[in-house]
């Protein structure tokens, strides 16, 4: 994998600085120095803070020994995960975090006024520095809290979009993208009577750049781009595609649920005017995202959901509305989720992204070589820009009893359609199945799926 997008990045700095008062172990309980012989999971210094710019390198062994489910064995197997891209497996200082946020900081955020509310409003908006440093950001303010990436998407489609959007308006859809990328613009073109224009794939998995130069155009108002694909692994140029919608007046969305783990992103320097991610595809809880929008962009967006937390005052006359990016967190947040957002980043930053990067791209080198060796295997998008996604067929299995094998081996991927329907399509195809690699991937795991692939072709 290579990154021709990102420069600049903050990924290695650290986040420093970024702890609340009541989430560290000299005030907490719950966050005392790690007991090797304890239960795993209830005791950490999961949010203690560390110095800037300390990284520990990286080694993949290192990262299996933070994360406990890797350890546990399915159908009397040792767990082999490989469906990170549906979601990444969690290390002990996350699960610590939760643990202990509900154990000695439980508090509701931003309108308390004793010592725990206030504990847990500096945790809440230092998580949101920790969010805006890690894309490189300008400001804290233009990080919005959501449930994840598909929220984000919907609240920029009904927020921004519907004032942004009208009738006989482009936007540009490449056939690579999740349906989370691409069902949110259709609801809203036909709100707005705007139009979804799908810009076609090449037969190695990439966007058609060509085609996607023809088709922008004085109507194209926002085009969206997933910055890896996640049933390909596509890594689109995307501050090139940026930069050439931005000649034409046009928004940027670029979807990067599947990318944060994996490289380094720098928002400023794609020059995205929005961005999205999910923490559970980060080694973060379920449950909670971010959105980041160009600060000119967000102050001009209208509240998309109503409630508490997102006004400044109330009456039967007149409601005014709490600046951004509070009026867009409507209702009680995910706050322990933040609290473990924060040390999923603090984790995966105490390590050197580049050598994680470079193991990355190296694995996955070594898994399509492997594969290579299942007679009939075809792996589907051999773009060279890409991440560790390896979606294939096998002739004469379908991708659910492929599933279904290499489950009873302790092998864990995906099949189906992976939410990107019209991406399989492109191959003709309407199902397939999917291994997806993370940093505490091994050889000898892709070592493990091949000889069971070997296996059910024997069987």
């Amino acid at each position: 994998m290579t990154t021709p997008d990102v420069t600049g990045s903050t990924g290695s700095t650290g986040l420093t600085g970024l702890t609340a008062p009541g989430l560290t172990a000299a005030t907490a309980p719950g966050l005392t120095a790690p007991d090797p012989n304890g239960v795993p999971g209830l005791t950490g210094q999961a949010m203690t803070p560390r110095p800037s710019g300390a990284s520990q390198g990286f080694s993949p062994e290192a990262a299996r020994r933070d994360v406990p489910i890797l350890h546990r064995t399915v159908n009397g197997r040792p767990l082999i995960w490989l469906d990170n891209g549906a979601t990444t497996q969690k290390p002990r200082q996350v699960i610590e975090t939760l643990a202990a946020f509900y154990a000695s900081a439980n508090s509701n955020i931003h309108r308390g006024a004793h010592t725990m509310a206030r504990e847990a409003t500096e945790m809440y908006e230092a998580g949101r520095a920790a969010v805006a440093q890690f894309l490189g950001a300008p400001a804290p303010e233009s990080i919005v809290f959501t449930r994840g990436t598909t929220e984000a998407i919907n609240l920029v489609a009904q927020s921004w979009g519907r004032a942004g959007l009208g009738p006989g308006d482009d936007i540009l859809v490449p056939v690579l993208e999740h349906h989370a990328n691409i069902v949110p613009w259709q609801l809203i073109a036909k709100q707005t009577r705007a139009r979804v224009v799908p810009v076609p794939l090449r037969p190695d998995g990439s966007i058609d750049q060509d085609a996607y130069a023809d088709l922008l155009s004085v109507r194209t108002r926002l085009v969206v781009i997933s910055h890896a694909s996640n049933v390909l692994g596509t890594v689109p140029p995307v501050r090139e595609m940026t930069a050439l919608a931005h000649r034409y007046q046009a928004k940027v969305l670029v979807d990067g649920a599947q990318a944060v783990a994996h490289f380094p992103v720098d928002v400023q320097d794609l020059d995205a005017d929005f961005y999205t991610f999910s923490g559970h595809k980060i080694y973060g809880p379920t449950g909670i995202g971010a959105l980041y929008a160009k600060p000119e962009i967000l102050q001009t967006m209208a509240p998309w959901q109503s409630g508490g937390n997102m006004i400044e005052s109330v009456s039967f006359d007149r409601t005014t509305y709490a600046p951004v990016p509070h009026r867009f967190e409507a209702g009680t947040g995910h706050i322990s989720g933040v609290a473990g957002l924060m040390s999923a980043l603090n984790w995966l930053t105490a390590f050197d992204r580049k050598a994680v990067a470079d193991y990355e791209t190296q694995l996955m080198a070594y898994a399509q070589q492997a594969l290579a060796q299942v007679p009939g295997l075809d792996l589907l998008g051999p773009v060279a820009e890409r991440i560790g996604v390896l979606t294939f067929t096998l002739p004469g299995h379908t991708p659910t009893e492929i599933a279904d094998w290499l489950d009873g081996e302790g092998i864990a991927v995906r099949a189906g359609h992976h939410c990107a329907q019209p991406a399989l399509a492109h191959y003709g195809l309407d199902a397939a199945a999917r291994a997806s690699l993370a940093l505490y991937n091994t050889r000898e795991e892709v070592d493990r799926l091949v000889t069971s692939l070997l296996g059910l072709q024997a069987a």
